[in-house]
C-alpha cells in the first residue's frame, strides 16, 4: 500500500485530533506504519481545527502536513461555509470526502464544487443519541471505515476501548457501527 494520507477538519472540542490518534494506533495494531498529529492556533473550544494521520505498510519518512490527502473527513457541517478553501487545499478529484451533514452528497457536491465521491452522515445526530454529546468523531470514523480497506473495524473497536474505557469505549463502538450501516455515498 502507498502511502494514504487523511485530514480531518473540526473545531476545537469535537475530537478531530483524536480521531486521528484512534485511526492511527488502530492501523499499528494491525502491523501497519502510521502519523497523527494536529494543527492548530492558539487552542480554544469551538475554533476550526485540522488533523492529518498518514498510514502505510512501510516506513513513513515524510514528517509534514498533509498538502494533498487522499481522504478528507468533515466533522463540523458549518465548516464547509466557513473555511471551505481550507477543505479544499490540495484536494483532486481521486480525493474522498467525508461530511458530517444531513444534506445529500449532491448538495455537498453543489456548494463545494468537488468533482470526487463524497460520503454523507448526519454524524452529530447519531452521536446525540448514542453518546448524548455532539462528538462526531468515531462516527465518521465508522464512515470511512465503510468506504475503504484501510483498516478492520475490529482493531478500530479495540483501540476505542483503549482509548475510552469499557463503558464509554462500547458507547463509541454502538456508534461507529451505526455510521458504518448509514452513511451514504454519492458520486
Amino acid at each position: 500500500m502507498k502511502i494514504r494520507d487523511f485530514r480531518f477538519h473540526g473545531r476545537g472540542g469535537q475530537g478531530a485530533w483524536s480521531a486521528s490518534i484512534l485511526l492511527a494506533r488502530a492501523a499499528i495494531v494491525e502491523g501497519k506504519y502510521a502519523q497523527s498529529f494536529p494543527f492548530f492556533g492558539p487552542e480554544r473550544s469551538g475554533a476550526p481545527v485540522e488533523s492529518f494521520a498518514r498510514i502505510s505498510d512501510n516506513e513513513i519518512e515524510l514528517h509534514s502536513k498533509v498538502y494533498e490527502p487522499d481522504y478528507v473527513l468533515v466533522l463540523d457541517p458549518s465548516l464547509l461555509l466557513q473555511v471551505p478553501d481550507s477543505i479544499m487545499d490540495g484536494v483532486s478529484k481521486e480525493t474522498v470526502l467525508f461530511v458530517n451533514t444531513r444534506e445529500d452528497g449532491a448538495a455537498v457536491v453543489k456548494q463545494l464544487g468537488f468533482k470526487g465521491q463524497v460520503w454523507t452522515i448526519p454524524a452529530t445526530d447519531l452521536a446525540m443519541k448514542t453518546l448524548g454529546r455532539p462528538i462526531s468523531n468515531t462516527a465518521m470514523l465508522g464512515a470511512l471505515i465503510r468506504a475503504t480497506d484501510i483498516i478492520k473495524l475490529s482493531s478500530l473497536y479495540t483501540e476505542v476501548k483503549n482509548q475510552f474505557g469499557e463503558r464509554v469505549g462500547e458507547k463509541n463502538v454502538t456508534l461507529i457501527k451505526q455510521a458504518f450501516d448509514q452513511v451514504q455515498k454519492y458520486g
